[in-house]
């Protein structure tokens, strides 16, 4: 899986969470939602993503590097 997919999916698994804790927890957890929903803002507008950095220093790679066949 590539870094662009991965963090798709990341941002995915922590909006659903941050739901869950909402209605489950306290609704004071929205703001947990907000917060990753202006992340995701934020890097589409500057390209600069931490879950992706993460990521690539954890030895995933980019779509690029997967389709040029780069380790």
């Amino acid at each position: 899986m590539s870094t662009e997919r991965a963090t798709f999916v990341f941002a995915g698994v922590m909006v659903l969470v941050s739901v869950a804790l909402t209605l489950f927890v306290h609704p004071n957890w929205f703001w947990f939602t907000v917060f990753i929903g202006f992340n995701m803002i934020q890097s589409a507008i500057t390209g600069l993503c931490p879950a992706t950095w993460v990521m690539k220093k954890a030895g995933m790679r980019t779509e690029g590097q997967i389709a040029c066949g780069i380790k």
